[in-house]
């Protein structure tokens, strides 16, 4: 892309450390083969040499990359740290990709293809790489895999996937998966900044399907590295995991009181939420159910 030539895509990379692993991020978004894109990478606080790197790709690259941070090289987390980017973003598009993920050289080209076939879609995803073999283990490889996203090719009512995802009959998509229309980001308030790591992703979506259409394409563009230093792998680890999700219903709860859903939106929230709301009734059930459910085994067997 040349200095004169404006991005149709922007990239926005937050990172907070991980100086292991972001130069690869980096160097997919260099690899790709459509070429009207920019970078922001964008700095929520770090102490390791991550930032050092970034700018090392700023110096390099100074017409496509840029460095961002918050005000004196706070730590405010994921979605302020998005939110930063979006605010100097020019693309028509915009794209993301966390620090220690990886894109494929033909996702941006294949995706804004995709997009531009279905103007009434405000956002697109497909699926990604369970990545372990990064590691160059063997026994590594076979531990690859990509979950099945729910749902075949096309573009579906947003409400409608919002509340499959509620019901877990669906997949929720990787960032790094989705391409959407920036005047669309805009428009819901980008991230909400109170999610400062687990499921700011899944809030923003929550918006963003409630505004409207989007497009599901069974294809993978991405990698999504697993490792022990990931959020994710954090939060199960420290049983936070459950809390997190907790609190998004509830958030979810909150804004569906401003916006106009559909009935089967609120219904599947309300089904979401039960469980957290009433932890022992919900136990109870469940004992029940799997009494039950063990009985006609034992009935079919007989």
């Amino acid at each position: 892309m040349g200095s004169g030539t404006p991005p149709v895509v922007s990239t926005v990379t937050t990172f907070l450390n991980g100086e292991r692993f972001i130069a690869e991020a980096i160097e997919s978004v260099l690899a790709q083969t459509y070429a009207t894109w920019e970078l922001f990478l964008v700095d929520d606080g770090s102490t390791d040499g991550a930032t050092a790197i970034a700018k090392s790709y700023v110096a390099r690259y100074p017409d496509r990359i840029r460095y961002l941070e918050h005000e004196g090289h706070r730590n405010r987390g994921i979605s302020a740290s998005r939110n930063v980017g979006l605010a100097a973003a020019r693309g028509e598009y915009i794209a993301f990709l966390d620090a220690d993920d990886a894109w494929l050289p033909e996702k941006l080209a294949e995706q804004v293809s995709l997009l531009e076939e279905q103007p009434d879609a405000g956002l697109m995803y497909g699926n990604s790489l369970y990545w372990h073999s990064w590691t160059g283990r063997p026994e590594d490889e076979a531990r690859d895999y990509y979950p099945p996203l729910g749902v075949d090719d096309g573009v579906f009512p947003g409400w409608q996937l919002l509340a499959w995802n509620l019901r877990r009959r669906v997949a929720v998509p990787c960032i790094h998966s989705v391409l959407v229309r920036a005047p669309v980001l805009r428009r819901v308030g980008g991230f909400e900044e109170r999610f400062t790591g687990m499921f700011e992703d899944q809030a923003c979506y929550a918006k963003l399907l409630l505004d409207g259409p989007a497009l599901v394409v069974n294809r993978s563009w991405e990698r999504y590295r697993i490792h022990d230093d990931s959020c994710c792998a954090v939060a199960r680890r420290d049983g936070s995991a459950a809390s997190a999700r907790a609190t998004y219903l509830e958030w979810l709860d909150g804004y569906l009181r401003t916006v106009l859903a559909p009935p089967e939106v609120h219904d599947a929230l309300r089904s979401a939420v039960w469980p957290y709301r009433h932890p022992r009734l919900h136990r109870l059930w469940r004992g029940a159910s799997q009494f039950a459910e063990r009985v006609r085994q034992r009935a079919r067997g007989g």
